[in-house]
């Protein structure tokens, strides 16, 4: 049985070169790991551009913060696995 994919939210804004590397981290990691990935810019809402305009990227699992910037691959992957494993 597949499993379910895990529901990712990557917290970025246009123009932000370290944003998009973690999106391409994200799809490298979705090879291996299902992942559902939603796109949230920023700059769309004054709350998320005050809390997140120095930190980004940030990536979210289940409301819980499990990286921001600066972002390493594996170490996004190793927390992808586990919380995919909860």
């Amino acid at each position: 049985m597949a499993r379910r994919p895990l529901a990712v939210t990557l917290y970025g804004r246009p123009g932000c070169g370290l944003c998009d590397e973690a999106e391409v981290f994200l799809a490298r990691i979705g090879r291996k790991i299902p992942l559902a990935v939603s796109l949230v810019n920023i700059e769309t809402d004054d709350e998320l551009l005050r809390r997140y305009v120095v930190e980004i990227p940030v990536v979210m699992v289940g409301g819980r913060e499990i990286a921001r910037a600066p972002i390493y691959e594996k170490a996004l992957e190793d927390a992808l696995q586990d919380a995919a494993s909860r």
